[in-house]
């Protein structure tokens, strides 16, 4: 799926650097670094690779046979937030070379007041990123719930319009917790109602809505379904009263979703999360590209079992 490129006015630095780079496009049927095409993009979120070059990370990520990747643009991430004008062009350059994209960029942005995060969305907005991740709201459980999400409301409404400006989607996505906005899902829908979710949706993690869904996690994604742009995809498991992260299929995530997920339409893109590893150790990067090569592994078989 070629994702539509749009353009703003930036910064001088940005875009005198995005300037002289070629423009995304994407893999023919066959690639020399990557497989067949799939039906809809696959990307990987790139958290554990932190400690990578931008052009060895763009190398490992297409070797791996990704289509783009999830790339944290926050604190301690590939890019620092502060230093999107000049660095964040150069890791979309880095990508380019090896036919990849930012398919989603990973920030800590919640609202549209501060001056960093406009500045870093006009930047990725001008590089043709299409979607970004939203930080989170977490819940005072001292005071009511519904004031909370009204609050919120407001400041995902004035993002939202941000975003429309400038051609970006965010996403907020569903995590589990005791005190998280979006954990049950029904209050992600209730604050989500009446946003378009060209410009504002969900981040769907079917790991996190089986956490806190049970066995009733389809109820939640049919709740949810039409605010859904992206997939998140990752495992876990009970060891006793403790939720532990384990190899995709391994777990207590049921593959019957990505027949669910066919069913409704979904055209992507899913993002593969492996979590299972300490992300914060360079030297367990092989051993993270492994996890991530056996992962992709069983979510290819799901997909294409599910007709995907």
């Amino acid at each position: 799926m070629k994702a539509q490129r749009r353009t703003f006015l930036v910064s001088s630095a940005a875009m005198t650097l995005a300037a002289a780079m070629p423009k995304p496009h994407r893999a023919s049927a066959q690639s020399p670094d990557r497989p067949a095409k799939r039906s809809i993009p696959l990307c990987v979120f790139t958290k554990p690779l932190t400690s990578l070059s931008f052009d060895d990370l763009a190398a490992r990520v297409a070797d791996l046979g990704f289509d783009g990747l999830e790339a944290p643009v926050r604190p301690r991430g590939h890019v620092e937030p502060k230093d999107a004008a000049q660095k964040l062009p150069k890791l979309v350059k880095a990508l380019q070379k090896r036919d990849l994209e930012i398919t989603v960029l990973t920030s800590a942005i919640n609202n549209a007041d501060d001056a960093t995060n406009r500045e870093l969305l006009k930047v990725a907005a001008d590089l043709g990123v299409r979607r970004y991740r939203l930080g989170y709201f977490k819940y005072d459980l001292s005071k009511p719930i519904v004031p909370q999400l009204d609050q919120w409301k407001q400041k995902l409404i004035d993002l939202a319009e941000l975003n429309e400006r400038l051609g970006i989607c965010g996403l907020y996505q569903n995590h589990a917790g005791r005190n998280t906005m979006g954990a049950p899902l029904w209050d992600l829908r209730y604050i989500l109602n009446g946003i378009d979710p060209k410009d504002l949706a969900v981040a769907y993690d079917i790991r996190h809505a089986t956490v806190e869904g049970g066995t009733s996690w389809p109820l939640t994604f049919q709740l949810i379904r039409p605010h859904i742009d992206t997939v998140y995809v990752k495992d876990f498991d009970w060891d006793g009263t403790k939720v532990i992260n384990v190899p995709l299929g391994q777990g207590m995530v049921d593959p019957a979703f990505f027949k669910m997920l066919a069913d409704s339409d979904f055209s992507g893109p899913i993002s593969l999360h492996e979590e299972y590893l300490d992300h914060a150790d360079p030297a367990l990067v092989p051993k993270h590209i492994d996890a991530i090569r056996d992962d992709l592994a069983t979510l290819d078989r799901w997909m294409t079992d599910a007709g995907i």
